[in-house]
């Protein structure tokens, strides 16, 4: 039998993937999960999670801590930091070269690469991120219960948060880039009909800075350069969402924001035993809660998949 050969290849190892790689070991399928960086995902960065079903406040890093033990109980293989060199998705069997790791092969795989928010690139970030510094409303804004906090910009999903804020915050301002918002009349017309919200328009946040967390942004006029510097409780970096498809261009088939289209109901992509989840998948909203759902369905796609493959002698 060949060691380096899996019923089910896993890339991606956050909570759609951990998901996915329990629910395969647990059916008895040889299962490995790949994971370029931390196992986790996104979730580690997350200094709190209150919203997760059964559990009243946990931190991502050990949400994932334990996501990943129960996917080890049962089986599942898991190899993190690897560096993918070569990849086909085409093959009837499917193969996922790693740098200095080796080389394995499946009868199906789970793409589950999940994304990044965009970040704005300005000093401070990194260093506040999860310390003061959101990229997602709905998973921290009852963190900033009668805070004063930004959101910084100007597209449909930033106004709705925006707008959702409110029931947290004592006052919300939106910085944006342009003297225009890019969102919907509808989205517009309801932020500015919330007394909560204020805004300053033609600016960008510079720089953030703090102690132990954020406590001042500086935020620069596009027209005038004139720098303005601003304590804050919170920012809400909301200026769009980069899956992580990068490599399944021109595999994988695509929409225009590089998100990965399937099928609802399986998760299945354009390539016969290639399924999707997580937040690489063309979808409205991105929790880890959906996450979890989408590496449930995608597991049992798989393994339906496989099963008939099987019975077909193939």
């Amino acid at each position: 039998m060949n060691e380096n050969h899996f019923d089910v290849i896993v890339l991606g190892g956050g909570p759609a993937g951990l998901s996915a790689g329990i629910y395969l070991s647990r059916a008895k399928l040889k299962t490995l999960i790949i994971n370029e960086g931390t196992v986790g995902g996104q979730i580690v960065l997350t200094h709190a999670i209150a919203n997760y079903p059964g559990v009243e406040n946990i931190s991502g890093y050990m949400l994932a801590s334990i996501m990943k033990s129960q996917a080890l109980s049962f089986g599942c293989k898991i190899i993190a930091n690897a560096s993918i060199v070569n990849l086909d998705l085409t093959s009837d069997v499917k193969t996922v070269e790693l740098k200095r790791k080796g080389t394995f092969t499946a009868d199906a795989v789970i793409v589950a690469t999940g994304g990044r928010s965009r970040k704005l690139n300005v000093p401070g970030e990194d260093e506040f991120k999860g310390r003061g510094i959101s990229y997602c409303a709905t998973c921290d804004g009852d963190f900033f219960q009668d805070q004063n906090i930004i959101v910084t910009g100007g597209g449909n999903s930033a106004l709705e948060e925006a707008v959702a804020l409110t029931k947290y915050a004592s006052k919300v301002t939106i910085v944006h880039q342009f003297d225009h918002f890019q969102a919907l009349k509808h989205y517009v017309d309801v932020a500015k009909a919330n007394d909560k919200i204020d805004y300053i328009m033609e600016s960008e946040i510079i720089e953030f800075s703090g102690d132990e967390k954020l406590r001042r942004v500086k935020i620069e006029h596009q027209r005038t350069h004139e720098i303005t510097e601003m304590e804050i409780d919170g920012v809400f970096v909301l200026i769009g969402y980069v899956p992580n498809t990068e490599a399944f261009k021109g595999v994988l088939e695509l929409n225009e924001r590089n998100e990965i289209i399937v099928d609802k109901d399986t998760l299945a992509t354009n390539l016969p035993g290639v399924f999707a989840a997580g937040d690489n998948v063309a979808k409205r909203y991105r929790q880890i809660t959906t996450a979890v759902s989408d590496g449930t369905i995608s597991a049992l796609s798989a393994l339906e998949y496989i099963t008939k493959k099987r019975e077909m002698g193939e």
